[in-house]
């Protein structure tokens, strides 16, 4: 089976490639550094030919609320045309646990139109929500510091590994089309703030972690449970301080 993934040179998209292949399928990375763009719709036609699915696990360069709806948006619509033509059977999407909770942020608001695109295009589609990656802890610490203290929301989460996120959209992507959406999530539920003040600690970090019911989470407050996925959610098996240990 040919599964174009675009963005298939990113941390989600090359792991994904790799355990395509590793099942025999011909898994293509498309990317503007392969020729394709999706923005502007260059080497989209040639790399689609003869692909049975296509996996969007692209994200956009800017995060500022105009840029990204924009990158969404254009990125999206040029995507599903392209398919539509070349008779793709199964779009696939890697978007994000709590998306529909989250207007508050621009980010957020351009995921859900990515998706409302996808289930609008006609196209038999999969929409697969992951929770937060492990590898994105260090990122979110950094961007809520202010001086040595590190102030996170009041909530829970439930990360994940990143090769499990590739593994899940891999059996979404060949898997049969299910119309909706398909949620994965880490095996543990932490505090906001022990999740964060854990990963520190293993990187010998000194910054102070504090709880706030108001910091913001890419500019949304969130719920206790915002960010926690619901009963029916695939559990994936990789725990927090197995993957803290094999980073050192």
């Amino acid at each position: 089976m040919k599964v174009v993934v675009i963005g298939g040179t990113g941390l989600i998209g090359s792991k994904l490639v790799g355990k395509l292949k590793e099942h025999g399928h011909e898994a293509v990375p498309a990317a503007p550094n392969t020729g394709v763009n999706t923005l502007t719709g260059e080497g989209l036609a040639a790399v689609l030919q003869g692909a049975a699915v296509v996996v969007d696990v692209s994200n956009s360069p800017s995060f500022e609320d105009d840029a990204v709806m924009e990158f969404f948006r254009t990125s999206t619509t040029n995507l599903l045309k392209a398919e539509a033509d070349a008779g793709v059977t199964h779009h696939v999407a890697l978007s994000i646990v709590g998306t529909d909770r989250l207007e508050e942020s621009g980010y957020f608001r351009a995921k859900l139109a990515q998706e409302e695109l996808i289930k609008a295009s006609g196209i038999p589609y999969s929409i697969v929500h992951a929770t937060q990656f492990f590898e994105f802890m260090k990122g979110i610490a950094d961007a809520a510091t202010e001086g040595d203290t590190v102030r996170v929301p009041a909530a829970k989460i439930q990360p994940m590994y990143s090769d499990d996120v590739a593994a899940a959209v891999g059996r979404t992507a060949v898997g049969t089309p299910v119309n909706g959406v398909v949620e994965v999530a880490g095996p543990e539920a932490f505090q906001f703030d022990e999740f964060i003040r854990q990963g520190l600690a293993a990187e010998n970090d000194p910054r102070t972690v504090v709880a706030q019911p108001h910091a913001r989470y890419f500019g949304s407050e969130l719920e206790e449970t915002s960010l926690l996925p619901g009963p029916d959610a695939h559990i994936a098996e990789t725990r927090f301080t197995d993957w803290l240990a094999q980073q050192q």
